[in-house]
């Protein structure tokens, strides 16, 4: 058998066609047979050299987006034309503005039945986003007086842990009116902190970030 000569296009082919085919029926009614039928010739084993289950291959997907988002953080932690407490803010605002969240709700994986995804989740929040891009942001606010806490890795640990983990109604399976209540006390969290980083206009995206997922159910 000729060894293939390109596995990362191959690879990429498959997480665009699972990508697309979890948009259109949801991740739970999409099989690994439906994603083959759309990969033009590519037979079941040439997905089971590349990943174990469908399970593995949401989770790749979901890494792939991780891994815009982790650039779209960088660039505004490595910004010189903003302090701390801005950065913080807008990397809230961009981070649920970004059209790639409408994708991910849409989805919508049951964490329950997937819990690989929900450790990969859990991983790439503490230890990959908290210490490499929201740390470096309230050490910098700590140096030039926008932020105020005398334990920058638990702060930076807490938030993201209650915005990606306790907020999040793909885990919890929140309602809209229990969704919007988590969002209040964040909120009200944050500006205990002195943290005015979550603006009306940012409650709202997360509202509607939450009807795109029960919607979706």
């Amino acid at each position: 058998m000729a060894r293939n000569k390109h596995p990362e296009e191959t690879v990429n082919l498959i997480l665009d066609v699972a990508f697309r085919q979890f948009m259109e029926k949801g991740y739970e009614q999409t099989s690994i047979q439906g994603i083959i039928n759309e990969l033009g010739g590519l037979s079941k084993g040439a997905i089971y050299h590349h990943f174990k289950s469908k399970e593995d291959i949401l989770i790749a997907v979901t890494e792939k987006i991780m891994a815009e988002s982790n650039r779209m953080l960088a660039g505004i932690r490595d910004r010189t034309d903003l302090n701390g407490i801005e950065k913080l803010k807008m990397i809230f605002k961009k981070s649920i503005s970004r059209p790639v969240q409408n994708d991910i709700f849409t989805v919508a994986p049951d964490f329950h039945k997937n819990p690989k995804l929900l450790f990969s989740l859990l991983h790439d929040t503490i230890e990959e986003a908290a210490p490499n891009y929201i740390l470096p942001v309230i050490e910098q606010g700590i140096s030039d007086g926008s932020i105020k806490t005398d334990y920058p890795k638990q702060l930076a640990e807490l938030i993201l842990l209650a915005a990606n983990i306790w907020m999040n109604p793909m885990i919890f399976a929140s309602s809209e009116e229990d969704s919007f209540r988590k969002f209040m006390v964040f909120q009200q969290m944050l500006q205990g902190f002195g943290l005015y980083v979550i603006d009306d206009e940012m409650l709202q995206r997360l509202q509607e970030l939450t009807s795109i997922y029960q919607k979706s159910r």
